[in-house]
């Protein structure tokens, strides 16, 4: 065996046992993350300054709404009940009610001298439906909110309706006056049938889904429940954000070439 041994370079050389020894310096804090800028699309652009009512008291929509750059958002919620027949369809239970709310806040904001007519108002609805079909809204008390949970993740699978409706008054006289589009967005989402009971007592003590359909919020501790969804995660929480944006782009579109129409109706005259 050779007696010779290769020279170590200082750099790469492994600290001494006092080095070691010597407290090390805190790391320095990392700056706070940015938050992104607005996103620039000339339908959103349109919308600043002016007044866009969200139709619900729900922060989740709100913030969903925040997340594409509507954050001047005025929230008026709709105060009329909700008395459709549950014997309804999902698809047209959830759109009637979002229609009924954003037709309810448009007629109330119309003629708001104050403030002057909205230049959008976006209303929803959402609710879970068990595989069975039964249509199942914000849980009334602790036992039944249990029951409901257990329920969901007995049949495994069930399905999440959002009724999107926005709505816009037109420039023009043309009946009705506005410019309406809606849409229902379906998800579906899986329960873990691993989850206990005690994992679900748990879970309602924690209040979090007292105030969501279904009983659970996906975005919150209530993912621990979910095995997976297929569809859109955000109609889970409560706003399709992909379809709100289309639907706003086509409102706003139809509120634009009805004035154009009109315009040129009155110049042909």
């Amino acid at each position: 065996m050779s007696d010779l041994k290769q020279a170590v370079p200082a750099d790469e050389a492994p600290p001494s046992y006092e080095a070691a020894a010597k407290p090390i310096n805190a790391p320095a804090k990392p700056s706070p993350l940015r938050a992104p800028l607005p996103l620039d699309l000339p339908v959103l652009n349109a919308l600043r300054g002016k007044r866009v009512i969200l139709a619900s008291a729900s922060p989740r929509r709100k913030q969903l709404l925040a997340q594409i750059g509507l954050t001047n958002l005025e929230i008026i919620p709709s105060t009329v009940p909700e008395a459709f027949p549950k014997s309804l369809s999902p698809f047209e239970y959830v759109l009637q009610t979002a229609t009924q709310k954003v037709t309810t806040i448009y007629a109330a904001e119309l003629n708001n001298t104050k403030l002057g007519e909205p230049a959008l108002i976006i209303a929803a609805d959402t609710v879970v439906v068990s595989l069975l079909g039964q249509i199942l809204e914000k849980p009334r008390s602790e036992t039944q909110h249990i029951a409901m949970l257990k329920s969901l993740r007995d049949t495994g699978v069930h399905k999440v309706f959002t009724a999107v409706a926005v709505m816009a008054p037109l420039e023009s006289a043309k009946d009705p006056g506005y410019a309406l589009q809606t849409s229902v967005e379906e998800t579906t989402v899986r329960f873990d049938k691993e989850v206990t009971d005690d994992m679900i007592l748990a879970y309602v003590k924690t209040r979090e889904g007292a105030d969501k359909a279904g009983g659970y919020g996906i975005q919150g501790i209530g993912a621990i429940l979910v095995e997976k969804i297929d569809g859109s995660f955000d109609n889970v929480v409560g706003l399709p954000l992909r379809v709100t944006l289309r639907l706003i782009e086509k409102v706003l579109d139809e509120a634009v070439d009805e004035e154009f129409t009109a315009f040129e109706d009155e110049e042909e005259t």
